[in-house]
């Protein structure tokens, strides 16, 4: 195709440049692999809250990313356009999870993959990253991180709860603490020896301590 042959390109020839197998298969393909994507991300959903529309979102991009790659591959000039026409696309959806970015680029990246005519990349490909990301996110481990809320009414009471949590846990730092008159609120993170957290209740039970809250948290922590 010459220079001026893009810009006599017609419409009706165009029609048939991708072909209903090839456009069936690939949507197909890409629909079977957004669900895989979906499906992924419902398993290892690490959020506060689980979305099921940006699952949703998943499944479509998969299968419009494949839809856009195969129509620029078949035509220069549409190729073109497309570029002209993303460069104006702006996001302004805030990613609330840092993985929930893997999941975007997972989903484009199979659509492309996909579209190029490299199914069996395509298909592996997911297969491996699923599977990486289920036994990764999902680990799970009796040293996840907690949170002990500790009030205290005074200094002598605050070092009796802490010298108690240090004997029955594997790990105990302060991460803030807070002091009022009559009043001293500790945040402490801990790491369990068991899944045991009956010392809670003696904790409460201690001369001097108000009240003590066990929270489990991510891991993220901020001061």
């Amino acid at each position: 195709m010459t220079f001026k042959d893009i810009f006599k390109s017609n419409f009706l020839e165009n029609v048939n440049s991708v072909s209903v197998l090839d456009m069936v298969l690939a949507l197909v393909l890409a629909f079977c692999l957004g669900l895989f994507i979906f499906y992924v991300y419902k398993k290892t959903c690490t959020g506060v809250m689980y979305s099921a529309s940006f699952g949703v979102t998943l499944v479509a991009l998969t299968m419009i990313t494949t839809l856009v790659i195969l129509a620029v591959t078949s035509n220069v000039v549409l190729s073109l356009g497309m570029v002209g026409a993303l460069s104006i696309v702006r996001f302004r959806t805030a990613i609330k999870e840092p993985l929930d970015i893997a999941y975007l680029f997972w989903a484009i990246a199979a659509g492309i993959v996909l579209a190029a005519g490299m199914i069996p990349l395509a298909v592996f490909g997911s297969f491996l990253i699923g599977i990486i990301l289920l036994v990764l996110v999902n680990r799970k481990s009796y040293v996840n991180p907690y949170i002990i809320v500790l009030k205290t009414q005074n200094h002598e009471a605050e070092e009796k709860a802490k010298a108690y949590i240090n004997q029955n846990t594997l790990k105990c730092a302060v991460k803030s603490k807070t002091a009022v008159k009559g009043q001293i609120e500790l945040n402490l993170d801990i790491r369990l020896k068991n899944d045991n957290t009956d010392f809670i209740n003696t904790l409460t039970d201690m001369e001097g301590v108000t009240s003590a809250c066990l929270v489990s948290y991510n891991g993220d922590f901020m001061s």
